[in-house]
C-alpha cells in the first residue's frame, strides 16, 4: 500500500476506485469499453504508462469472469462457434503488429473510427442489416480486419462489437463471446507488459487495487443486464459503440 501512495494521493486513489467502478458497470451492462473508460479517467491525473498498468489486471479478471458467466462448457462452445473469426484474427493481429511503424497512428484511428461511427448511427436510426452467422467468408473478412487493426493500434473492441451486433445474437451469447475474445487478448496483453516493464513491482499494486471495485461495478452492471430486454440491450450497445467510435475520431484529429 505504501508503494501505491508513492504514485498517487488518497483523494486520487478514491477517484481511481470510482473510475474502476464505472468501468466495471459499463462492462457489466454492454460487455466492453472497460479499457476506454479506464484510460480516459486514469490518464487525467496519472502518466499514460501508469494508467495502462492500472487497467490491465482488472481487464483480465473481468474478461475471464464474463466469459465464464454461463460456465466453462458454454465458453468453449463460443470458442468453437467463432473459431474462424478468432483464428484469422490472431494471425492478422501478429501481421498488423509488424506494421505499427509504417502507418501513422491518426490514420489507423480513422480507419477504425469512421466505419464504427457510421454503423452505430445507421443502426440507431433504424437501419438494421444482419449477417449470416454460419458464413465463414464473413468471419474471415471481419476477423482479418479486426485482428489487423488490433495489431496496429491495440484496439479491437469496436469492430468486434459491430460484427456481433450485425449477427443479432442473444445478449447472453453476445456477452460471453466478447469475454472469450477479449479474455484471450487480455492474457496476451498481460504477458506482453510483464516483459515490457509496464507491469513491475512498483505498478502491480495499482492494478491489484483496482480489481475489487471493477468487479463490484461489473456485478452491478450484470444485475442491470439481467433486467433489460434484448431491444434495450442492443440500443445500449450501439450508444456505447458510438461513443467509442467518436472517441477514436477525436484522438485521430486532436491527438
Amino acid at each position: 500500500m505504501d508503494i501505491l501512495f508513492e504514485i498517487m494521493t488518497l483523494p486520487q486513489f478514491i477517484f481511481a476506485c470510482c473510475i474502476a467502478l464505472l468501468a466495471g458497470f459499463v462492462k457489466g451492462v454492454v460487455g466492453f469499453a472497460m479499457p476506454m473508460v479506464f484510460i480516459s479517467g486514469l490518464s487525467t491525473f496519472l502518466a499514460p504508462e501508469l494508467a495502462l498498468a492500472g487497467l490491465i489486471l482488472p481487464t483480465l479478471v473481468t474478461n475471464v469472469m464474463q466469459s465464464m458467466r454461463q460456465g466453462p462448457r458454454a465458453a468453449w462452445e463460443s470458442v468453437k462457434r467463432f473459431r474462424v473469426f478468432l483464428g484469422v484474427g490472431l494471425v492478422t493481429l501478429v501481421l498488423g503488429a509488424q506494421m505499427v511503424r509504417v502507418l501513422e497512428p491518426a490514420t489507423m484511428l480513422l480507419v477504425i473510427g469512421v466505419p464504427v461511427v457510421a454503423f452505430a448511427c445507421m443502426q440507431l436510426v433504424g437501419w438494421a442489416p444482419t449477417l449470416p452467422s454460419a458464413s465463414n467468408k464473413v468471419a474471415v473478412g471481419v476477423g482479418a480486419f479486426t485482428g489487423f487493426m488490433g495489431g496496429l493500434s491495440g484496439i479491437w473492441g469496436p469492430p468486434t462489437v459491430a460484427y456481433l451486433t450485425a449477427l443479432n445474437i442473444g445478449k447472453n451469447d453476445f456477452m460471453r463471446v466478447q469475454g472469450v475474445i477479449y479474455g484471450l487478448g487480455a492474457v496476451a496483453l498481460t504477458l506482453a507488459h510483464m516483459g515490457s516493464g509496464v507491469l513491475r513491482a512498483q505498478t502491480w499494486p495499482l492494478g491489484i487495487a483496482m480489481v475489487p471495485t471493477a468487479v463490484l461495478g461489473m456485478w452491478i452492471g450484470g444485475q442491470v443486464l439481467d433486467r433489460i430486454d434484448q431491444a434495450m440491450f442492443k440500443r445500449a450497445i450501439l450508444v456505447v459503440l458510438l461513443v467509442a467510435g467518436l472517441n477514436l475520431l477525436r484522438r485521430a484529429v486532436m491527438g
